[in-house]
């Protein structure tokens, strides 16, 4: 049994103005004030130590919320890009109401999300194709470290992508984007079957 502790990073400025961060790894996409006390609760309200190491992004501000969650702990870290978050293409970088006034119809109504098709016209990842990139990383990680208890620090899409992967579910938009600094555990058998035991779940 490979357990899967999925945490998203802590806010960001990007996260509050609503700002299609994707892949973008400069400001206004680093940790802001609230994200760094965010991590800081959450590692003295979820104690890692438990754990045998931590994946991460490479992007900072999955990086930074690792470096602050592992304070004390001194768990082993590694960089995997499969964790990165979905590239939105074009859009990478470019706020949501500007998107919205030219491709509202690609956007969840009453929300800063978008439809699976909005690619067609961003040129960025297909859904799909963050769900295939985090399959992958799951399979790898069950194979090489089974038995283990990992800490991941990740970003929101790719959270909802575990999700989707390990319920199987048929709606694209089964599972919105989780909370700054939630965690969601996952468990994968010996049999390779996957249980979802929470999502984004906040520890105060």
């Amino acid at each position: 049994m490979t357990e899967f502790y999925i945490v998203r990073h802590g806010q960001t400025r990007g996260n509050v103005t609503n700002f299609k961060q994707g892949q973008v790894d400069e400001q206004p996409s680093q940790l802001d004030e609230t994200g760094i006390q965010q991590a800081k609760d959450l590692h003295d309200n979820f104690d890692i130590s438990f754990a045998d190491r931590i994946i991460v992004s490479p992007l900072t501000r999955a990086k930074d919320t690792a470096d602050i969650l592992n304070a004390g702990r001194n768990l082993p870290i590694q960089i995997d890009k499969r964790l990165l978050e979905i590239s939105y293409g074009d859009w990478d970088g470019r706020y949501d109401e500007e998107l919205k006034a030219k491709y509202g119809e690609y956007f969840i109504p009453g929300s800063n999300a978008v439809y699976p098709s909005y690619y067609e016209v961003s040129h960025g990842e297909k859904f799909t194709d963050v769900e295939k990139r985090v399959a992958e990383f799951t399979a790898e990680m069950h194979q090489k470290y089974a038995h283990e208890k990992i800490i991941i620090v990740t970003h929101g899409f790719t959270v909802r992508s575990f999700a989707q992967n390990a319920v199987k579910a048929m709606d694209p938009l089964a599972f919105k984007e989780p909370a700054n600094c939630s965690v969601t555990k996952i468990e994968i058998a010996e049999n390779e079957q996957q249980g979802l035991f929470y999502y984004g779940k906040m520890f105060h």
